[in-house]
C-alpha cells in the first residue's frame, strides 16, 4: 500500500534525471561563483593513499587525475622523478587504481586496479620493481583472476603470500554507503554477499618476470583459497608476525547491518574455525571495534574501540588484549581527543593518529609492562606532529605508512585553505616518545592554486558545560561593515567530525561554495562529535536532537556576538545524521530562515522497520524500538511536526539503505499537510553516498537556489 501511494504521489516529486538546474532561484553571478568554486576543486589535484616503501627509498601515493586516479612511484629523494605504476598503459577512459601494499624486502608493489578489465572487474596486480634509483613502469601482473569485490591486499610478513578481502560474485560494492539492490526474492537471505579473507600463496620464482615487461595473459596463481569461515562478513585483518594467522573483526552476514556487533577473532591458517578473542558486548557494553594490529612479539592484538555511528568512520580509544582472550585494557582513557589509527613502532609502543579539536595529531604511546598483560598501560605520550588539518584521504589504513625501522612516517594532508600534498615526519634520533620529530613538506603538487572562498578560523564556544569547537568559512570578500547571513552545516555520523580538509568533490553540500556565494558557514562539532574524547562521543546517546541542538545554537549565538552576521538570516542543512538534525531543529525552533535536508530521518520508529543497518540503533538507543519506543518517539521530528515553519527542501537518492527515501517522502508529506513551503528530490540509482557527478552537482545548485530564494546573501537580491 506504501509504494502503491508513493506512485500516485509522483507527479508532485521531482526526479533529478529529468528536470533541469533551477537557476532561477540565483543570479548569473551566484552561479557563476558556485563554478568558480567547482573549477577551483577540480584543478587541485586528489591525493590519496600514500605507502613508503619499508626500506625508506621509494614512495608510492594515488594521485587523482581528470579520469580516475593512478599510482605514483619514485625514489623518496625527488618525488618529481616519479612513474606510473598500472595494470595497463592502454586503459583509456575512467579507471582506478589504489590499495597499495610493499613487499617486506620492498622489491614490489601489489594493488588494485580495474585499468586492465572491459567489464570494470577490479583485481589484484603485481609489479616488481628492480633498482630503486630506475623504478619499472609499464605493465604489472595480475595475481589471480577474480570475479567479484576485491580490496586490502597485504603482504604476508615472510612475503609469501598475499591476503585480501574478497566478495565473491559480489551483487553490489561493499559497505552501507553503496547503493542498495531493489529488494525482491526472499529478503534477508537471497543475495546476502559475505567478505571473507582469500589468500594467494606466490610462486617461488614470481620475481623473475619484472614490471616493466607486457603482462602475459596468465596471471601468476592459478588459484586462491579462503582463510574466514564462510559465516563471517570479515570488516579488517591484519597478519600474525609469524605469517601463520591472521587477527581479524568480523560478523554473521549480512555485513552491512551487523558492523556493530562485530567480534574480534584469531585464525591459524591450518585451522577450518577461528578463535574468539573478544566479544565487546559481553565484555565492554557493545563498542565497535576497528583497526586491529598483532603486537610485533604476537602476545596481543591493538584496536580502536567506542562509540562509532558509521563502518570507516573510525574513533574511539586505543585498546589491547591478549592474542589468546581476556580482558581488553583501555590505554588512552579519559584522553581529551579521539584515536582513529594505530600501529606499532615495532617495539613496546604504539603510533597514534588522533583527532584533535578539528585537527589531526599524531602521538606515540610507550607501554608499560607486557603488552599481554593486564597491568599493561601507556607510560608516556609523546606528540609527533599536530596539524589543523586532515592526514590522509579518510579511512582507518589511507592516512599514514611507516617504514620498517620507524623512524619515517609519511602522510597526506590538506587544511581549508591548502590543498593537498605530501609530507613525511622524520624521528633524528630514532623513534621514543622523547625524539624531536622533523616535518618536510615532500611535494608542491597544487602550488599555485588558491581557495575560491574566504578564510576558514576555529571557534569554539560552551554549552552545558561541555567545550564545543567548530569551523567558521568566512564569506568571500569579506567586509567587516556589512552585515551577512549565517548557513550551519552538521555534519554527519553523528560519531564523526568537521577537521580541516580541502573540500574535494563535485557538488552535495560543499560548505565553501556557500562562502563563495557570500554566506558565513558554521561548521560545529556538537556532543557526539568526535575530537574530545570518548566521554564527549557518548554524551548525545538516548538524547538525540536536544543536547546536540543546544551546542549547535550556543554556536550561532557564539557567532551572532562576535562576527557581522544578521540574525534574520540563518539557514541550516545537513546530510545523514546532519539531516536529521535539519529535519528536527525546524520542529524545535524557529530561528533557521530557511533549511535543507538530505538523506535525514524525520521519524525513528518507522526507521528502524525500514533501514537496512538497525544494528547501529541499539547502542545509541539502549533498546530496540520493540522495547522502548518512546526514547525512539522523544527524537523524532514527526512528533513535533505541528511546529515546523521554516522552508525546508529535501533530497535523498532512490536506494539509500542507510536513510531510506520513505523519511524523506514521510516529512515532505507532513510539510505539505502543513502548508510548509518544502520541495523533495529523489535521485535515481543512488544510495546513501551519491557518485553521480551530475547529481552532486545538482544538489549543490537546488540547495544554493533554495537559499537564495528564502534568505539571500544580500537582503535586495
Amino acid at each position: 500500500m506504501f509504494f502503491r501511494s508513493l506512485r500516485s504521489l509522483a507527479a508532485a516529486v521531482i526526479l533529478a534525471s529529468s528536470i533541469a538546474l533551477p537557476a532561477q532561484n540565483l543570479s548569473p553571478s551566484s552561479h557563476e561563483r558556485i563554478q568558480q568554486v567547482l573549477r577551483s576543486l577540480d584543478r587541485a589535484h586528489y591525493v590519496g593513499e600514500v605507502a613508503v616503501s619499508p626500506d625508506g627509498k621509494r614512495l608510492a601515493w594515488i594521485q587523482g587525475v581528470r579520469a580516475g586516479s593512478e599510482i605514483r612511484l619514485a625514489p623518496l629523494g625527488d618525488l618529481a622523478k616519479f612513474v606510473r605504476i598500472t595494470a595497463s598503459t592502454a586503459s583509456s577512459g575512467s579507471c582506478k587504481e589504489g590499495g597499495i601494499a610493499w613487499a617486506p624486502d620492498s622489491s614490489a608493489l601489489a594493488f588494485v586496479s580495474d585499468c586492465a578489465s572491459a567489464d570494470g572487474q577490479a583485481e589484484i596486480f603485481l609489479s616488481t620493481l628492480g633498482d630503486p634509483s630506475r623504478p619499472a613502469a609499464g605493465p604489472a601482473r595480475k595475481l589471480v583472476q577474480l570475479k567479484g569485490d576485491v580490496s586490502t591486499p597485504v603482504f604476508s610478513p615472510d612475503g609469501k603470500s598475499i591476503a585480501f578481502l574478497y566478495v565473491e560474485a559480489a551483487t553490489r560494492p561493499v559497505g552501507a554507503l553503496a547503493a542498495f539492490n531493489q529488494p525482491s526474492g526472499v529478503i534477508g537471505e537471497d543475495g546476502v554477499d559475505i567478505q571473507r579473507i582469500a589468500k594467494v600463496n606466490l610462486p617461488s620464482d614470481w620475481k623473475n618476470s619484472p614490471g616493466a615487461q607486457p603482462a602475459p595473459t596468465r596471471p601468476l596463481a592459478s588459484s586462491l583459497s579462503f582463510i574466514s569461515p564462510t559465516n563471517l562478513h570479515v570488516y579488517e585483518f591484519d597478519w600474525s608476525p609469524d605469517s601463520q594467522s591472521v587477527a581479524y573483526i568480523a560478523a554473521d552476514p549480512p555485513g552491512e547491518n551487523n558492523w556493530w556487533v562485530a567480534k574480534l577473532y584469531t585464525q591459524s591458517l591450518s585451522a577450518t574455525n577461528p578463535a574468539l578473542v573478544l566479544d565487546p558486548a559481553t565484555t565492554q557494553g557493545g563498542m565497535q571495534m576497528a583497526v586491529p594490529r598483532w603486537s610485533p612479539d604476537g602476545k596481543a592484538i591493538a584496536f580502536i574501540g567506542g562509540l562509532m555511528s558509521d563502518q570507516g568512520a573510525t574513533g574511539g580509544d586505543v585498546w589491547i588484549v591478549p592474542a589468546s582472550g581476556g580482558s581488553p585494557v583501555n590505554l588512552t582513557a579519559g584522553r581529551k581527543a579521539t584515536p582513529a589509527w594505530i600501529a606499532w613502532d615495532g617495539s613496546s609502543a604504539l603510533f597514534a593518529s588522533e583527532i584533535a579539536g578539528g585537527g589531526s595529531r599524531l602521538v606515540r604511546l610507550a607501554l608499560l609492562g607486557d603488552p599481554a598483560s593486564p597491568t599493561v598501560s601507556a607510560a608516556s605520550i609523546g606528540t609527533v606532529f599536530d596539524v589543523p588539518g586532515t592526514v590522509g584521504a579518510g579511512g582507518p589504513d589511507l592516512g599514514l605508512s611507516i617504514t620498517s625501522d620507524h623512524s619515517l612516517i609519511v602522510f597526506g594532508s590538506s587544511t581549508f585553505d591548502s590543498p593537498p600534498d605530501l609530507y613525511s615526519a622524520h624521528a633524528e634520533s630514532g623513534p621514543s616518545t622523547t625524539a624531536l620529530w622533523r616535518i618536510a613538506q615532500l611535494t608542491h603538487i597544487n602550488d599555485g592554486i588558491q581557495p575560491a572562498w574566504g578564510k576558514t578560523v576555529s571557534v569554539d564556544w560552551t554549552s552545558d558545560g561541555f567545550r564545543v569547537q567548530g569551523w567558521l568559512i568566512f564569506p568571500r570578500d569579506y567586509d567587516p561593515a556589512k552585515r551577512y547571513p549565517l548557513l550551519v552545516h552538521v555534519h554527519g555520523g553523528p560519531a564523526s567530525s568537521v577537521v580541516g580538509l580541502w573540500q574535494g568533490g563535485a557538488g552535495g553540500f560543499t560548505s565553501t561554495a556557500f562562502s563563495a556565494l557570500g554566506y558565513f558557514v558554521l561548521l560545529p562539532n556538537p556532543r557526539g562529535s568526535y575530537g574530545q574524547g570518548e566521554a564527549f562521543t557518548l554524551a548525545n546517546r538516548k538524547d538525540f536532537g536536544y543536547g546536540d541542538l543546544r551546542d549547535i545554537l550556543a554556536g550561532v549565538d557564539s557567532v551572532l556576538n562576535a562576527y557581522p552576521v544578521d540574525p534574520g538570516r540563518v539557514g541550516l542543512m545537513g546530510w545523514s545524521y546532519g539531516g536529521f538534525m535539519t529535519m528536527f531543529a525546524v520542529t524545535q525552533t524557529h530561528r533557521f530562515k530557511a533549511a535543507v535536508a538530505g538523506a535525514g530521518i524525520s521519524d525513528w520508529l518507522s526507521y528502524y522497520g525500514e533501514n537496512s543497518i538497525d544494528q547501529w540503533m541499539i547502542p545509541y538507543f539502549g533498546a530496540s524500538v520493540y522495547d522502548d519506543p518512546a526514547v525512539y518517539q522523544k527524537s523524532s521530528a514527526i512528533t513535533y511536526i505541528k511546529q515546523a515553519a521554516t522552508p525546508t527542501l529535501i533530497v535523498v537518492g532512490d536506494r539509500d539503505g542507510e536513510c531510506p527515501a520513505p523519511q524523506s517522502f514521510e516529512f515532505w508529506h507532513a510539510l505539505r499537510n502543513r502548508h510548509v513551503p518544502t520541495q523533495l528530490v529523489v535521485y535515481p540509482n543512488e544510495g546513501h553516498g551519491f557518485v553521480d557527478t551530475a547529481h552532486k552537482r545538482d544538489v549543490l545548485e537546488r540547495a544554493a537556489g533554495w537559499f537564495a530564494q528564502y534568505m539571500p546573501p544580500t537582503p535586495n537580491q
